[in-house]
């Protein structure tokens, strides 16, 4: 596999960041990264990109039910690990997202440049029929360098099976234009070209599963925001 393809990195380093890749594929691509440049400043843009947008969400204490589920997983463990293991085994989760900070400031400390701020979107929830939908917010990051946008809902969005909810740049004039489908509410994805061009509005609006089927928004808006690039 070629891992100087920017593509490829790309895809795998967001996987990594983002926590879908797990398993021998997570720690697989942790030992090729000292070796592999562009993996690595792969990881760190991702890295740059989502990490601001946890800065917008409150903490949430976990409830005793959490805690209690948490205390019988580690407790099934040491039915099965023993000793030095045991620990390894526990630490490796939580060492995992130190292994990105340190490798980020690796590449930062190699390569220097000036990084942009994310420009933060809160989403508000409208008055319009939302077939379910939450009402809490969607919070929005679009990365310094205007290539990625991502999107998380503060509370779950509940939704119909046969509906999606999709994501529009609303411009002062024009058409709006779609950024994709987000599934649940959450989603990452890349903006080409200028698809933000002009635009000063983030609208979600409830589609047919899979989205629009016209190109254009069909369903009611149900969160909208204003942002300045």
């Amino acid at each position: 596999m070629d891992y100087g393809r920017s593509d490829l990195a790309d895809a795998l380093a967001a996987e990594y960041v983002i926590g879908t890749l797990r398993g021998g594929a997570r720690r697989r691509f942790e030992s090729l990264l000292p070796a592999h440049a562009v993996l690595r400043e792969a990881t760190l843009a991702w890295h740059e990109r989502l990490m601001p947008l946890t800065a917008v969400l409150e903490p949430v204490q976990p409830s005793g039910e959490v805690w209690r589920r948490i205390s019988d997983r580690l407790d099934r463990r040491k039915s099965v690990v023993a000793g030095a293991w045991q620990r390894l085994s526990f630490w490796r989760g939580l060492t995992g997202f130190a292994s990105v900070a340190a490798i980020g400031l690796a590449v930062l400390l190699a390569n220097p440049r000036a990084v942009a701020p994310p420009v933060v979107v809160v989403l508000a929830a409208t008055g319009a029929a939302a077939s379910g939908a939450a009402t809490a917010p969607i919070v929005a990051s679009i990365s310094g360098d205007g290539t990625t946008l991502v999107a998380r809902p503060i509370a779950p969005v509940a939704l119909r099976a046969d509906r999606s909810l999709e994501l529009w740049a609303v411009p002062a004039q024009g058409a709006p234009r779609s950024l994709g489908v987000l599934p649940g509410g959450s989603g990452v994805v890349a903006l080409r070209g200028k698809v933000l061009a002009g635009a000063d509005t983030l609208a979600v609006t409830v589609e047919p599963a899979g989205g629009s089927p016209t190109g254009a928004p069909t369903g009611p808006i149900v969160y909208a925001g204003k942002f300045t690039l």
